[in-house]
């Protein structure tokens, strides 16, 4: 009952992904668990347990989503925003250096990037993300993924699996930014 309670709000949103509505994926997540339940005993450990309980979570989305015909096609859960930079690029002159650095973080006080309101900016940004870019740097770096894990319980290669987390770290870190300036304004 732990496991399940740990894993169905990832399975729900990685389900979601796939499904079109909410009602539909907490089926996906029911027949998935069910899944699990009886192939239990063909897990043959080459994977971690959660990767395997998330490719048959994934399996069930994708094979749920083409018979429900409202299937979203990855590219489109990516955003719109693949032709764009993921930086300034006036922040660099002819040779590559940096123009101007980066904001320094230490000089604000720890109790600042701590807080609640820099943790509920950094929740917003995700949440505002693509529904891939958004996935990919929870299980990453809210859930504590390993790379191999997210490309393999969300089907993605590596190349991809890393433009979908710089991409995501990139706009989150751009939103903590604007918002310790308008705090420290």
């Amino acid at each position: 009952m732990e496991l399940v309670e740990r894993l169905t709000p990832s399975m729900r949103r990685v389900a979601r992904m796939f499904v079109s509505t909410d009602a539909v994926a907490d089926e996906v997540v029911q027949e998935a668990w069910v899944g699990v339940l009886k192939g239990i005993d063909a897990f043959e450990g080459r994977s971690s347990l959660r990767t395997w309980i998330f490719r048959i979570l994934v399996n069930t989305a994708k094979t749920r989503g083409q018979r429900e015909a409202r299937s979203v096609p990855f590219a489109t859960l990516a955003g719109d925003d693949l032709d764009e930079p993921t930086w300034d690029p006036t922040a660099f002159d002819a040779d590559g250096n940096w123009t101007s650095l980066p904001m320094d973080w230490r000089g604000l006080p720890e109790e600042r990037l701590a807080g609640r309101e820099t943790l509920a900016v950094i929740g917003r940004a995700i949440e505002a993300l693509p529904p891939m870019q958004a996935e990919v740097i929870r299980l990453r770096d809210v859930l504590g993924w390993s790379s191999e894990e997210v490309r393999n319980a969300l089907g993605l290669t590596d190349t991809n699996q890393r433009v979908l987390l710089h991409r995501a770290r990139a706009k989150v870190r751009a939103a903590i930014e604007d918002h310790l300036r308008s705090v420290s304004a």
